[in-house]
Protein backbone atom coordinates (compact mmCIF):
# COMPACT_ATOMS: atom_id res chain seq x y z
CA UNK A 1 0.00 0.00 0.00
CA UNK A 2 2.63 2.45 0.61
CA UNK A 3 5.23 3.38 -1.80
CA UNK A 4 7.91 5.84 -0.51
CA UNK A 5 11.35 6.37 -1.31
CA UNK A 6 12.46 6.16 2.46
CA UNK A 7 9.54 3.26 3.87
CA UNK A 8 10.69 -0.43 3.22
CA UNK A 9 8.79 -2.08 0.85
CA UNK A 10 6.84 -4.83 1.24
CA UNK A 11 7.32 -6.21 -1.91
CA UNK A 12 5.12 -9.57 -2.04
CA UNK A 13 3.42 -12.30 0.03
CA UNK A 14 3.65 -15.99 -0.37
CA UNK A 15 1.57 -18.07 2.15
CA UNK A 16 1.04 -22.12 2.84
CA UNK A 17 -0.87 -24.25 5.54
CA UNK A 18 0.98 -22.84 8.30
CA UNK A 19 3.15 -19.77 7.49
CA UNK A 20 2.97 -16.48 5.85
CA UNK A 21 5.74 -15.33 4.24
CA UNK A 22 6.45 -11.28 3.60
CA UNK A 23 9.04 -10.69 0.86
CA UNK A 24 10.50 -7.35 2.39
CA UNK A 25 12.98 -4.77 0.26
CA UNK A 26 16.41 -5.44 1.58
CA UNK A 27 17.53 -3.11 3.85
CA UNK A 28 21.80 -3.17 4.40
CA UNK A 29 22.89 0.08 5.79
CA UNK A 30 22.56 -0.99 9.68
CA UNK A 31 20.26 1.19 12.59
CA UNK A 32 20.96 4.94 12.92
CA UNK A 33 22.27 4.98 15.80
CA UNK A 34 25.56 2.73 15.25
CA UNK A 35 26.12 4.71 11.53
CA UNK A 36 26.23 8.21 13.69
CA UNK A 37 28.60 6.85 16.54
CA UNK A 38 30.77 5.29 13.30
CA UNK A 39 31.18 8.99 11.84
CA UNK A 40 33.84 11.21 12.80
CA UNK A 41 31.89 14.21 12.16
CA UNK A 42 28.34 14.79 12.74
CA UNK A 43 26.37 18.35 13.26
CA UNK A 44 22.75 19.51 13.71
CA UNK A 45 22.58 19.70 9.87
CA UNK A 46 23.13 15.95 9.34
CA UNK A 47 20.56 15.40 12.14
CA UNK A 48 17.84 17.73 10.23
CA UNK A 49 18.54 15.75 7.04
CA UNK A 50 17.42 12.62 8.65
CA UNK A 51 14.48 13.83 10.50
CA UNK A 52 13.61 15.89 7.32
CA UNK A 53 13.79 12.24 5.36
CA UNK A 54 11.45 10.55 8.26
CA UNK A 55 9.15 13.73 7.83
CA UNK A 56 8.74 13.34 4.22
CA UNK A 57 8.11 9.38 5.10
CA UNK A 58 5.51 10.30 7.82
CA UNK A 59 3.89 12.99 6.14
CA UNK A 60 3.35 10.96 2.64
CA UNK A 61 1.89 8.18 4.87
CA UNK A 62 -0.43 10.31 7.19
CA UNK A 63 -1.91 11.16 3.77
CA UNK A 64 -2.94 7.92 3.23
CA UNK A 65 -4.42 6.86 5.99
CA UNK A 66 -1.49 5.24 7.72
CA UNK A 67 -0.42 5.78 11.57
CA UNK A 68 2.65 4.10 12.21
CA UNK A 69 2.24 4.03 16.02
CA UNK A 70 5.66 2.96 16.96
CA UNK A 71 8.29 5.16 15.49
CA UNK A 72 11.51 5.12 17.93
CA UNK A 73 15.42 4.88 16.74
CA UNK A 74 15.74 0.90 16.21
CA UNK A 75 13.21 1.28 13.51
CA UNK A 76 15.09 4.00 11.67
CA UNK A 77 17.50 1.83 9.62
CA UNK A 78 20.01 3.20 6.52
CA UNK A 79 19.30 1.49 3.24
CA UNK A 80 23.10 0.58 2.27
CA UNK A 81 26.36 1.59 3.59
CA UNK A 82 26.91 3.90 1.12
CA UNK A 83 27.96 7.59 3.36
CA UNK A 84 25.34 9.49 1.64
CA UNK A 85 22.77 6.31 1.68
CA UNK A 86 19.15 7.28 2.81
CA UNK A 87 17.18 6.87 6.23
CA UNK A 88 14.49 3.94 5.74
CA UNK A 89 11.49 3.80 8.23
CA UNK A 90 10.49 -0.09 9.29
CA UNK A 91 8.18 -2.12 11.02
CA UNK A 92 4.66 -1.85 10.61
CA UNK A 93 3.72 -3.96 13.39
CA UNK A 94 1.57 -1.27 15.08
CA UNK A 95 0.17 0.76 12.38
CA UNK A 96 -3.18 1.12 11.37
CA UNK A 97 -5.50 2.78 8.91
CA UNK A 98 -7.35 5.78 10.79
CA UNK A 99 -10.11 5.39 8.96
CA UNK A 100 -10.81 1.93 10.31
CA UNK A 101 -11.64 2.88 13.67
CA UNK A 102 -11.37 5.12 16.66
CA UNK A 103 -7.52 3.86 17.58
CA UNK A 104 -7.26 4.33 21.64
CA UNK A 105 -5.57 1.43 22.59
CA UNK A 106 -2.37 1.85 24.29
CA UNK A 107 0.09 0.79 22.18
CA UNK A 108 4.13 1.34 21.44
CA UNK A 109 7.17 2.06 22.97
CA UNK A 110 6.72 3.57 26.67
CA UNK A 111 9.78 6.39 26.22
CA UNK A 112 8.53 7.62 22.35
CA UNK A 113 4.54 7.35 23.33
CA UNK A 114 2.79 10.19 23.19
CA UNK A 115 0.70 12.23 26.25
CA UNK A 116 -3.04 11.50 24.91
CA UNK A 117 -2.08 7.43 24.22
CA UNK A 118 -0.90 6.99 27.99
CA UNK A 119 -4.12 9.12 29.12
CA UNK A 120 -6.22 6.70 27.21
CA UNK A 121 -8.06 9.13 24.80
CA UNK A 122 -8.75 8.73 21.23
CA UNK A 123 -5.84 9.17 19.44
CA UNK A 124 -4.64 10.10 15.60
CA UNK A 125 -1.46 10.98 13.33
CA UNK A 126 -0.02 13.63 15.95
CA UNK A 127 1.33 10.76 18.01
CA UNK A 128 3.89 10.11 14.87
CA UNK A 129 4.71 13.53 15.14
CA UNK A 130 5.48 13.34 18.84
CA UNK A 131 7.78 10.39 19.01
CA UNK A 132 9.89 12.37 15.99
CA UNK A 133 10.34 14.67 17.99
CA UNK A 134 11.63 12.27 21.09
CA UNK A 135 13.90 10.66 18.24
CA UNK A 136 15.20 14.65 17.18
CA UNK A 137 15.51 15.27 20.38
CA UNK A 138 18.20 12.13 21.46
CA UNK A 139 19.69 12.84 17.76
CA UNK A 140 21.15 16.08 19.00
CA UNK A 141 22.50 15.07 22.55
CA UNK A 142 22.31 10.92 23.00
CA UNK A 143 20.00 10.34 25.58
CA UNK A 144 15.94 10.55 25.86
CA UNK A 145 14.15 13.68 27.03
CA UNK A 146 12.06 11.24 29.31
CA UNK A 147 13.59 9.05 31.96
CA UNK A 148 12.61 7.36 35.40
CA UNK A 149 13.16 3.46 36.34
CA UNK A 150 9.78 3.77 37.61
CA UNK A 151 7.35 3.82 35.02
CA UNK A 152 4.42 5.63 36.57
CA UNK A 153 6.84 8.66 37.08
CA UNK A 154 8.53 8.03 33.11
CA UNK A 155 4.56 8.41 32.19
CA UNK A 156 3.89 11.11 34.65
CA UNK A 157 6.83 13.04 32.66
CA UNK A 158 5.18 12.60 29.43
CA UNK A 159 1.20 13.48 30.10
CA UNK A 160 2.85 16.74 31.57
CA UNK A 161 5.70 16.82 28.91
CA UNK A 162 8.58 17.85 31.31
CA UNK A 163 11.47 17.68 29.69
CA UNK A 164 15.02 20.56 30.17
CA UNK A 165 17.52 20.89 27.35
CA UNK A 166 20.13 19.81 30.23
CA UNK A 167 23.66 21.69 30.49
CA UNK A 168 26.00 20.98 29.49
CA UNK A 169 24.70 18.74 26.36
CA UNK A 170 22.38 21.24 25.19
CA UNK A 171 24.80 24.12 25.64
CA UNK A 172 26.20 24.31 21.89
CA UNK A 173 22.45 23.05 20.32
CA UNK A 174 21.29 25.88 18.66
CA UNK A 175 17.61 27.83 19.56
CA UNK A 176 15.90 26.57 16.19
CA UNK A 177 16.01 23.14 16.80
CA UNK A 178 15.11 23.51 20.29
CA UNK A 179 12.23 25.40 19.24
CA UNK A 180 11.70 22.57 16.62
CA UNK A 181 11.46 20.15 19.42
CA UNK A 182 9.47 21.94 21.61
CA UNK A 183 6.47 22.11 18.71
CA UNK A 184 6.88 18.66 17.87
CA UNK A 185 6.76 17.46 21.91
CA UNK A 186 3.72 19.38 22.56
CA UNK A 187 1.57 17.69 24.96
CA UNK A 188 -1.83 19.36 23.59
CA UNK A 189 -2.03 17.43 20.15
CA UNK A 190 -4.14 20.15 18.32
CA UNK A 191 -1.66 22.30 19.04
CA UNK A 192 1.46 20.35 18.40
CA UNK A 193 2.83 20.05 14.56
CA UNK A 194 1.96 18.26 11.71
CA UNK A 195 4.27 16.44 9.73
CA UNK A 196 3.49 19.32 6.61
CA UNK A 197 4.22 22.31 9.59
CA UNK A 198 7.51 20.66 10.79
CA UNK A 199 8.74 20.49 7.14
CA UNK A 200 8.41 24.16 6.70
CA UNK A 201 10.43 24.89 10.07
CA UNK A 202 13.27 26.58 9.43
CA UNK A 203 15.43 23.93 11.41
CA UNK A 204 14.16 21.27 8.89
CA UNK A 205 14.14 23.98 5.21
CA UNK A 206 16.53 26.95 6.05
CA UNK A 207 19.64 27.18 7.36
CA UNK A 208 19.10 27.28 11.16
CA UNK A 209 20.91 24.09 11.82
CA UNK A 210 24.26 24.64 13.10
CA UNK A 211 27.61 23.22 11.21
CA UNK A 212 29.12 22.82 14.51
CA UNK A 213 30.50 19.19 15.25
CA UNK A 214 28.95 17.89 18.24
CA UNK A 215 29.47 13.88 17.51
CA UNK A 216 32.01 13.70 20.38
CA UNK A 217 29.27 14.65 22.97
CA UNK A 218 26.53 12.75 20.88
CA UNK A 219 28.06 9.58 20.30
CA UNK A 220 29.54 9.49 23.84
CA UNK A 221 25.96 9.79 25.10
CA UNK A 222 24.56 7.39 22.56
CA UNK A 223 27.25 4.10 23.01
CA UNK A 224 26.34 4.72 27.34
CA UNK A 225 22.56 4.52 27.07
CA UNK A 226 21.86 2.39 23.43
CA UNK A 227 24.68 0.18 23.44
CA UNK A 228 24.00 -3.48 22.14
CA UNK A 229 26.16 -4.85 25.02
CA UNK A 230 23.31 -3.26 27.47
CA UNK A 231 19.94 -4.86 25.40
CA UNK A 232 20.47 -7.84 27.77
CA UNK A 233 20.11 -5.79 30.53
CA UNK A 234 16.39 -4.21 29.55
CA UNK A 235 13.39 -5.09 31.36
CA UNK A 236 11.34 -7.95 30.01
CA UNK A 237 8.95 -7.06 27.78
CA UNK A 238 5.60 -5.55 28.64
CA UNK A 239 3.26 -8.05 27.02
CA UNK A 240 0.16 -6.79 28.84
CA UNK A 241 -1.70 -3.61 27.76
CA UNK A 242 -3.35 -3.20 31.00
CA UNK A 243 0.08 -2.34 32.44
CA UNK A 244 -0.02 0.94 30.64
CA UNK A 245 -3.29 1.58 31.87
CA UNK A 246 -2.85 0.65 35.24
CA UNK A 247 0.08 2.70 35.33
CA UNK A 248 -1.40 5.52 33.50
CA UNK A 249 -4.38 5.89 36.49
CA UNK A 250 -1.23 5.79 38.89
CA UNK A 251 0.28 8.84 37.14
CA UNK A 252 -1.96 11.21 39.65
CA UNK A 253 -0.64 9.91 42.70
CA UNK A 254 2.74 11.07 41.31
CA UNK A 255 3.32 14.00 43.62
CA UNK A 256 7.19 14.92 43.82
CA UNK A 257 7.20 16.69 40.49
CA UNK A 258 11.28 17.56 41.53
CA UNK A 259 11.76 13.30 41.24
CA UNK A 260 10.49 13.41 37.78
CA UNK A 261 13.69 15.78 36.56
CA UNK A 262 17.09 14.90 34.74
CA UNK A 263 19.58 14.63 38.02
CA UNK A 264 21.46 17.97 38.86
CA UNK A 265 24.76 16.07 38.49
CA UNK A 266 24.72 14.60 34.96
CA UNK A 267 22.01 12.66 32.82
CA UNK A 268 21.54 8.98 34.21
CA UNK A 269 21.72 6.06 31.77
CA UNK A 270 18.88 6.04 29.46
CA UNK A 271 17.91 2.89 28.24
CA UNK A 272 15.38 1.56 25.78
CA UNK A 273 12.19 0.46 26.92
CA UNK A 274 10.29 -2.30 25.77
CA UNK A 275 7.37 -2.05 22.98
CA UNK A 276 4.14 -2.29 24.37
CA UNK A 277 1.39 -4.28 21.84
CA UNK A 278 -2.11 -4.38 21.44
CA UNK A 279 -3.69 -6.55 23.58
CA UNK A 280 -5.58 -8.82 20.58
CA UNK A 281 -1.86 -8.90 19.10
CA UNK A 282 -0.79 -10.64 22.33
CA UNK A 283 -0.89 -14.52 22.01
CA UNK A 284 2.50 -15.46 23.26
CA UNK A 285 3.13 -14.01 26.89
CA UNK A 286 4.86 -16.72 28.02
CA UNK A 287 8.83 -15.27 26.69
CA UNK A 288 9.14 -18.44 24.92
CA UNK A 289 10.60 -16.33 21.75
CA UNK A 290 8.12 -18.51 19.76
CA UNK A 291 8.25 -15.33 17.20
CA UNK A 292 12.11 -15.53 16.40
CA UNK A 293 12.53 -12.48 18.56
CA UNK A 294 14.06 -11.43 22.36
CA UNK A 295 11.54 -10.23 25.17
CA UNK A 296 11.71 -7.13 24.13
CA UNK A 297 10.43 -7.29 20.28
CA UNK A 298 13.35 -6.97 19.15
CA UNK A 299 14.89 -9.27 16.10
CA UNK A 300 17.28 -11.94 17.66
CA UNK A 301 20.77 -12.50 15.46
CA UNK A 302 21.12 -11.03 12.01
CA UNK A 303 18.12 -8.54 11.37
CA UNK A 304 18.48 -6.34 8.52
CA UNK A 305 14.60 -5.18 8.67
CA UNK A 306 11.96 -6.22 11.37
Amino acid sequence: MLTHPNIVQLLETFEDKSKVYLIMELVTGGELFDRIVQKGSYTEKDAAHLIRQVLGAVDYMHEQGVVHRDLKPENLLYYSTDDDSKIMISDFGLSKIEDSGVMATACGTPGYVAPEVLAQKPYGKAVDVWSIGVISYILLCGYPPFYDENDANLFAQILKGEFEFDSPYWDDISDSAKNFIRQLMCVDADKRYTCREALAHPWISGNAASSKNIHGTVSAQLKKNFAKSRWKQLMNAITMVHKMQRLAMNVSEVSDASSLLPAAAGVPNRQKCATIVEEAEIDDCDGDNDHGQDNNGYGTEGRKNK
